[in-house]
């Protein structure tokens, strides 16, 4: 039976944590949506097109030969988008006790939206429970270094991002 899963996020920008996920789920998913929430009222640091590139660029090596990825945006509900892309799991991370009860609302709330959709859970591996999109951002901003916590091409677009203007 075929698995198709779709994994949700701002991924702005991917994170090391959102690494551990993907490489999580290709284990048991034939198929991997990665879904990129666009919403109008957030003006997020990197654009769609270049979030869907590096997402592409660091996955596409590391899913060779396991499940197979694509890339899209959705500006709705999660579980619309699910329904759209043809997937009938939905993945979300987990950090630490605080993710799980809100994770577990919001899995509740899809449940009754669409129940042919499955919430599935996936622990944080312990070394990427402490990274954070927010904290990466923040860190790159005032220019420290966030190689630990990204792959390396998300580490070269930061610099970019924030090099200093002399």
């Amino acid at each position: 039976m075929l698995q198709k899963a779709l994994y949700t996020g701002s991924f702005d920008p991917l994170t090391n944590g959102h690494l551990d996920i993907i490489e999580s789920a290709a284990r048991f998913c034939d198929a991997l949506v990665i879904a990129i929430g666009v919403h109008p009222g957030k003006t997020p640091l990197l654009t769609a097109t270049e979030r869907a590139a590096l997402i592409r660029q660091c996955c596409d090596e590391r899913m060779a030969g396991k499940a197979s990825l694509s890339v899209i945006t959705f500006s709705g509900l999660a579980v619309e988008a699910a329904r759209e892309a043809g997937a009938t799991l939905l993945l979300r991370g987990l950090r630490d006790g605080a993710d799980l009860e809100y994770e577990m609302q919001m899995a509740g709330m899809n449940a009754a939206i669409a129940p042919e959709i499955q919430t599935l859970f996936l622990p944080a591996a312990p070394s990427v429970r402490h990274i954070t999109a927010t904290l990466v951002r923040q860190i790159a901003s005032l220019g420290g270094d966030v190689s630990s916590f990204v792959p390396k091409p998300v580490a070269d677009v930061l610099k970019q991002k924030f090099r200093v203007q002399t």
